[in-house]
């Protein structure tokens, strides 16, 4: 009898030997180079690291709808083209609408970039491990979606590089950034969700409704 074929090993994620920083460092810091840019955050964890580099009017801080950052990053880059678009977000958060990004390549917003905060684990559930902490390589994902510009990092100088993508509006951009598993403790920005929607609104000069 023939030998049975055996089974094929595990997938080994990009993540699993990849060097990782600080996410609060990172985050501080790739915002203190982007000043002038629009921020929308993923629920959780990426909400309270933007919250922690600094409260700002131009933050739009997505307390719900899990999955929904990036789509809404899309809308506001196509809405306002001459703004710089920054999307912060969380690996669990991405994966819940990996579909999304298909979107952004077809539309291929130059002011759109898209960092995800990859600590391959869901930080808000108990800590169990996501997709990318098992087999997803998201950096791949993207490329197959067609966005052109996706890569990884584990390294905070790299946050500089991401600063001036992001002022430059030259291209779509998917950056994953492997970041320690851990939990700083929460900074938790305003939950009011007018409140939040309104200021957003009249830092672009628009009236509330």
């Amino acid at each position: 009898m023939a030998d049975m074929p055996s089974e094929p090993a595990a997938p080994v994620p990009a993540s699993s030997a990849a060097p990782r920083v600080n996410r609060r460092a990172f985050v501080s810091r790739l915002l203190a180079g982007a000043p002038e840019a629009l921020v929308i955050t993923g629920l959780g964890s990426p909400t309270y690291d933007v919250f922690a580099a600094g409260d700002r009017d131009r933050n739009y801080y997505l307390w719900g709808a899990m999955g929904g950052a990036a789509s809404m990053g899309l809308g506001l880059a196509l809405a306002q083209p001459l703004h710089s678009v920054v999307v912060i977000t969380g690996d669990g958060e991405q994966m819940m609408g990996i579909g999304s990004l298909a979107t952004i390549a077809v539309k291929r917003p130059k002011n759109l970039t898209i960092v995800v905060l990859d600590n391959g684990h869901y930080g808000e559930t108990g800590m169990q491990r996501s997709h990318s902490g098992l087999a997803t390589d998201l950096v791949a994902v993207a490329k197959g979606f067609g966005i052109e510009t996706a890569f990884s990092t584990g390294d905070i100088d790299r946050s500089d590089d991401i600063a001036r993508c992001i002022r430059a509006r030259t291209g779509t951009v998917f950056a994953q950034v492997f970041i320690d598993a851990d939990a700083p403790p929460r900074a938790l920005p305003p939950r009011d969700g007018p409140h939040i929607k309104n200021r957003f609104r009249a830092a672009l000069g628009l009236k509330p409704f």
